[in-house]
C-alpha cells in the first residue's frame, strides 16, 4: 500500500502538501437535527482516508457537504483548496462519486447508461469504461433492470472511476458485492493509490479499513470522535474469546490470567483478551472446552471504547 508518510530523521511526518479535503467548522442542521458539527479535518495527497461510524453519524450528510449536493449551515469545505460552493462543477469535474444509496436508469443498457453519464463529463468521460468492466466482470451489454443488486453496485464503481478522477468519494463502497469482488475492488482502490489518487472512503467495515486505510476519522452523533492512524486503531481493537464446556465450572475456576469474564451463560462464556495469547491458551487449557472460537473485532467494540471516553480526541 502507498502511503503519503514521509519518514525525516527517523521519525514518520504527513506530507506538508496542501490538503486534497480540507473542512473547518463544517456543520448542517435539518431543522433542528443535527447532521454533523464543527467538522475540522484535512485528507492529504494519495491518503486512502477511512470515515467511520454508525447509521446517523453523519457519514453520508458529510460527503454530500463535499459535492455542494448540501449547502452548510456554517463553516466550509475545500477540495483541490477549492472552496466547493464557490467552484462546484470544477470540484466535481475532479472527483468520482459513488453514492451508498444509487439510483439507475433501469431501461438502459449498462453501457447506455455510462456512455450517457460519461457525456456529462465532455472528452475522456468513458475512458476506463471497458477496462473496468472487464476487471469488474461486468456485461454492459444487458438491461440495468436485468441486473442483481451487486451487478448495479459494480456499475455505479465503474461511473465513479471511468473519467479518471484525481479525487474518490465512495460510501459503503462494498456494499452489496460477493467476497471476490470486495477483493478485486480492494485491489483496484489500492492500485488507485499507487498511481496517485486520493480516496475518502466512508465504511462500517473493520477488516476493510485495516486492509486499505493510512488513516481514519470516527465519528458519534455529528461529532468527529477521533483521526487515528490505522495502527493506532488496531491497538484500541478488543479481542473476543468465546468458549463452550462440556460441563460446568466454578467461578474461581475462569480466573485465567490476560481475560476479563464479559458474559456467561450456563456453559456458554464471552472473554474479552488482554493478555498474551500464549499464556491465556494455558489456562484455558484447564477447562473442559468443547469449542473455542476468536470472533473478527467488531466495529462496534472500537466505537464504544472512543464513546466511554466522553471526549473528542484527534491525532494527525
Amino acid at each position: 500500500m502507498s502511503s503519503p508518510w514521509g519518514i525525516v530523521e527517523g521519525v514518520v511526518t504527513m506530507s506538508s502538501r496542501v490538503p486534497v479535503i480540507e473542512t473547518q467548522d463544517l456543520t448542517r442542521y435539518y431543522g433542528a437535527v443535527r447532521g454533523i458539527e464543527a467538522l475540522a479535518l484535512q485528507v492529504f495527497p494519495g491518503e486512502i482516508f477511512g470515515f467511520l461510524g454508525p447509521n446517523g453519524a453523519g457519514k453520508t450528510t458529510t460527503i454530500r457537504l463535499f459535492l455542494d449536493l448540501l449547502r452548510p449551515t456554517r463553516g466550509w469545505a475545500r477540495i483541490f483548496g477549492l472552496e466547493v460552493r464557490r467552484h462546484s462543477r470544477e470540484v466535481r469535474h475532479r472527483v468520482g462519486n459513488l453514492p451508498g444509496e444509487v439510483a439507475l436508469y433501469d431501461p438502459l443498457k449498462g453501457r447506455e447508461l455510462l456512455e450517457l453519464l460519461g457525456s456529462f463529463r465532455g472528452p475522456g468521460g468513458t475512458r476506463r469504461m471497458r477496462e473496468l468492466a472487464v476487471r469488474l466482470e461486468m456485461d454492459l451489454s444487458r438491461p440495468v433492470r436485468a441486473y442483481s443488486r451487486g451487478m448495479k453496485q459494480k456499475l455505479a464503481v465503474i461511473q465513479a472511476l471511468m473519467h479518471d478522477p484525481e479525487l474518490l468519494v465512495l460510501d459503503e463502497p462494498t456494499l452489496g458485492l460477493d467476497p471476490l469482488m470486495q477483493r478485486e475492488l480492494h485491489a483496484l482502490l489500492q492500485e488507485e493509490q499507487a498511481r496517485g489518487k486520493t480516496v475518502f472512503l466512508s465504511s462500517h467495515s473493520l477488516p476493510e479499513v485495516e486492509q486499505l486505510c493510512d488513516r481514519v476519522g470516527i465519528v458519534r452523533e455529528g461529532n468527529l470522535v477521533a483521526v487515528e492512524e490505522v495502527a493506532a486503531l488496531r491497538a484500541r481493537r478488543v479481542r473476543k474469546m468465546e468458549l463452550t464446556l462440556r460441563s460446568p465450572v466454578r467461578d474461581e475456576e475462569l480466573h485465567i490470567p490476560g481475560v476479563e469474564l464479559l458474559r456467561r451463560n450456563g456453559n456458554s462464556l464471552e472473554f474479552a483478551v488482554w493478555g498474551d495469547l500464549q499464556a491465556v491458551l494455558k489456562g484455558v487449557a484447564a477447562l473442559p472446552v468443547e469449542d473455542i472460537v476468536f470472533p473478527p473485532a467488531a466495529l462496534e467494540d472500537i466505537f464504544l471504547d472512543f464513546y466511554r471516553q466522553g471526549k473528542v480526541e484527534t491525532k494527525g
